[in-house]
């Protein structure tokens, strides 16, 4: 049996500093998932949209997202104790849209929210959440990078996610030769 030889594709392009623009353009083309993140520290709810959850272990079960400082939820995140992450189908991109605005008031109209036993808002509309413990909160550029241990979990309906892809709100198309891992 022979190994086949391996190639080398030369490069065509130049390799560019990483700047601002680059890092933007190249994250583009990178699809996330869409959540909202909600929390409560005493002054009423806050969320924002985020595209930054990530699974980071399964023995504790731990999940990081990130937040910029600038951000106007920054203030109740990093009081914290605990949040909850809002999952969001692909048919609600208007959800997510309200909280990635600025300067408006996203829990009121048309937004239905409610509290949890524990006190922390949920969107009524969201097809599952994870309630979760607030670990850690590492500043990291511009951001911090908050680690938070998974409590409980609500699945209200099956769904198909939102993504973000190319500046834009998507969904998910299964290859047609996809099997599940």
């Amino acid at each position: 049996m022979s190994v086949p030889a391996l190639s080398v594709v030369p490069d065509r392009l130049e390799e560019r500093t990483v700047d601002a623009d680059v890092y933007r353009s190249v994250f583009r083309r990178h699809a996330a998932g869409v959540v909202v993140i909600t929390a409560e520290a005493g002054h009423g709810p806050a969320g924002f949209t985020a595209t930054s959850l990530v699974s980071v272990s399964l023995l504790p079960p731990l999940v990081s997202f990130a937040i910029a400082t600038s951000a106007s939820s920054w203030p109740t995140v990093s009081k914290t104790g605990s949040v909850v992450i809002n999952f969001l189908s692909a048919d609600q991109q208007a959800i997510a849209g309200r909280f990635a605005t600025s300067g408006i008031d996203r829990f009121a109209e048309p937004t239905r929210w409610s509290r949890l036993r524990t006190g922390e808002p949920v969107l009524d509309d969201a097809p599952s959440f994870l309630r979760a413990q607030v670990e850690h909160r590492f500043a990291v550029g511009d951001h911090y990078l908050v680690v938070a241990r998974l409590t409980t979990h609500s699945e209200r309906r099956e769904h198909e996610p939102l993504l973000y892809h190319d500046g834009r709100y998507a969904t998910a198309t299964p290859h047609p030769k996809a099997h599940h891992v």
